[in-house]
């Protein structure tokens, strides 16, 4: 029988009209800080000679090692904010469940598979990093997205927590499915890739491990201390901003080191970008009409859409410098996706927000 649950009830819809005017400084204008993040990476990347080559020197699990750190601390606020003693309830929604199995490991990398022939048929490496792209499932940056959309926290780490699980088991099976099989059935060009899965299972247990173990031994241990009230009230506030320091760092290491590819082939990543806008859109607004139609509420349905469209940047990138080269076209299609993923998804954190007007309260509300 599933516990009943004991969380406060939903604020009244006709306060989500306010929601975003009660955001942060911080949170309200995060679009203007990540532009401004994305022009001060391009300016070091630019006017700094060696600094590219200098990021990427030190590597974790094939990334740049202040990526990896980037990510880390963009990750374990968001953790730690996880009620792990309410997942149980996630796990038991058979329906949320099956219904992001589904979306992210049958019909996304399907959709980005059609996407990337339909836009890049004539460019064979740009094509392959696309899909690479859609095979790697959202892990990292999504918390951040669902946090700043009042989604349900505990059913995006549940979905995060799954999505790891079969990043591992069946990153390199889809990858063989969708560059070699699915083809060849169609008679379409064929690409040969081998996965590494230790490059995928060290990644996972790098970018979500460490984090989520951290973020469970920060909550348990400081309300075992002190009590959920003032943990909540007191220790959360303090933490909670480092996500968004983490995500902007990152953003700005990013294009510090890929921006000389941005800048010098302008037409090629307009190529890339195209589909992956497309993807993004119809997958997030698809996941939120199937979320509003099974009637799972604004909070999870929330959490269905962002665990549905983003991708996981930083194991698409790895594998693909590892696969095809740091100079490929696979690897600047990988990095093509988190610069066009960002700035779309911000963008549908707000949309999100106007769109909590058509939802009943959802069954189990998150509290921010």
């Amino acid at each position: 029988m599933p516990q009943a649950d004991t969380r406060a009830p939903a604020p009244p819809l006709d306060e989500t009209a306010h929601v975003v005017a009660k955001l942060s400084v911080l949170d309200r204008f995060l679009p203007v800080w990540i532009v401004a993040a994305m022009a001060v990476g391009l300016g070091l990347g630019a006017v700094v000679p060696g600094f590219g080559e200098a990021l990427e020197a030190v590597q974790i699990a094939g990334v740049s090692l202040p990526i990896a750190i980037g990510l880390l601390v963009m990750m374990y606020p968001v953790l730690a904010k996880v009620r792990y003693n309410e997942t149980q309830r996630v796990i038991g929604d058979r329906k949320l469940m099956v219904t992001s199995l589904v979306i992210n490991w049958v019909l996304a990398p399907a959709f980005m598979f059609v996407l990337a022939w339909i836009f890049l048929a004539d460019l064979p490496e740009y094509r392959t990093g696309l899909i690479i792209v859609g095979l790697a499932r959202c892990i990292a940056m999504v918390l951040i997205w669902n946090d700043l959309a009042c989604g349900d926290r505990e059913a995006a780490a549940v979905l995060v927590a799954v999505n790891s699980v079969f990043q591992v088991f069946m990153f390199g099976i889809l990858g063989w499915f969708y560059l070699q099989l699915l083809p060849s059935w169609l008679g379409l060009p064929t690409t040969s890739a081998e996965f590494s899965i230790w490059a995928i299972t060290i990644s996972v247990l790098v970018f979500l491990g460490i984090p989520l173990v951290a973020g469970y031994l920060t909550r348990t241990l400081g309300e075992r201390a002190r009590g959920r009230e003032w943990y909540e009230a007191k220790l959360l506030p303090k933490i909670g901003p480092w996500a968004l320091y983490g995500l902007l760092f990152t953003i700005v290491v990013l294009f510090a080191l890929q921006g000389e590819q941005i800048t010098s082939r302008p037409l090629d990543v307009a190529r890339i970008a195209l589909p992956l806008i497309v993807y993004f859109l119809v997958t997030f607004f698809a996941s939120m009409l199937i979320g509003y139609v099974l009637k799972l509420g604004y909070a999870r349905t929330t959490t269905l859409s962002f665990t549905a469209s983003g991708n996981n940047f930083e194991l698409a990138i790895a594998v693909a410098i590892a696969t095809f080269g740091a100079t490929s076209g696979q690897a600047l299609a990988g990095v093509v996706g988190p610069l066009i993923e960002v700035p779309i998804l911000v963008a549908l954190v707000y949309v999100a927000l106007w769109a909590r007007k058509f939802f009943t309260a959802s069954p189990a509300p998150i509290e921010r």
